[in-house]
C-alpha cells in the first residue's frame, strides 16, 4: 500500500492523525462538559457522544481541507464537505451502536473494580468507551476520506 512506502502519503497520514488528535480533544472536551454539566446528558451519554462527534467533524473537515490535503482543490468545497460529512455520518453510524453496547458493560465493570475516589467509575467508563469508538472510527474515516473525499491528490 502506498501509505507505507510513499513519503508524501506518510506525511498526510501523520497530519491526518494530528487533526484526529485535535478532533479527539474537542470530542472528549465537549462530551465531558455535557455529561458533567447537564443531568440529561449524564443519563443519556449517547446523545452527548453524538453532539461532541459533530463538533469534532466540523473541526476535522476544516483542518483536513486546508492542512492535510491542501493540494485537493479539483473538487468544490461544498462537494468535499458533503463527501466528508457522508463519511463522518457512516462513522457515526458505526460509533453510536458500539458506544451504546460498550458503555453499560464498562460501567458495570468499573463499578466493581474501580476504587479511585478522584474519578467515578461512570466517568472512567464513559471516557474509555469514547476512546475505543474514536479509534475504530478513525481508521474508517482515514481510508474512506483518503480514497473518496480527497481522491484527487
Amino acid at each position: 500500500m502506498a501509505l507505507f512506502t510513499n513519503p508524501k502519503e506518510q506525511g498526510r497520514f501523520l497530519r491526518f492523525a494530528v487533526v484526529g488528535a485535535i478532533g479527539a480533544i474537542i470530542d472528549f472536551g465537549i462530551f465531558n462538559m455535557l455529561t458533567q454539566a447537564f443531568a440529561f446528558f449524564r443519563q443519556n451519554a449517547v446523545w452527548a457522544s453524538v453532539i461532541s462527534f459533530i463538533a469534532a467533524v466540523l473541526s476535522n473537515f476544516t483542518w483536513n481541507r486546508f492542512w492535510t490535503y491542501p493540494d485537493s482543490r479539483s473538487k468544490p468545497l461544498a462537494q468535499q464537505g458533503v463527501q466528508f460529512f457522508v463519511v463522518s455520518t457512516i462513522g457515526l453510524l458505526i460509533r453510536t451502536p458500539l458506544f451504546a453496547f460498550l458503555e453499560p458493560i464498562l460501567i458495570r465493570f468499573f463499578q466493581v473494580w474501580w476504587k479511585l475516589v478522584i474519578l467515578s467509575p461512570i466517568i472512567v467508563a464513559h471516557n474509555l468507551t469514547l476512546a475505543i469508538v474514536i479509534g475504530i472510527v478513525m481508521i474508517w474515516n482515514f481510508f474512506a476520506n483518503r480514497y473518496w473525499t480527497y481522491n484527487d491528490v
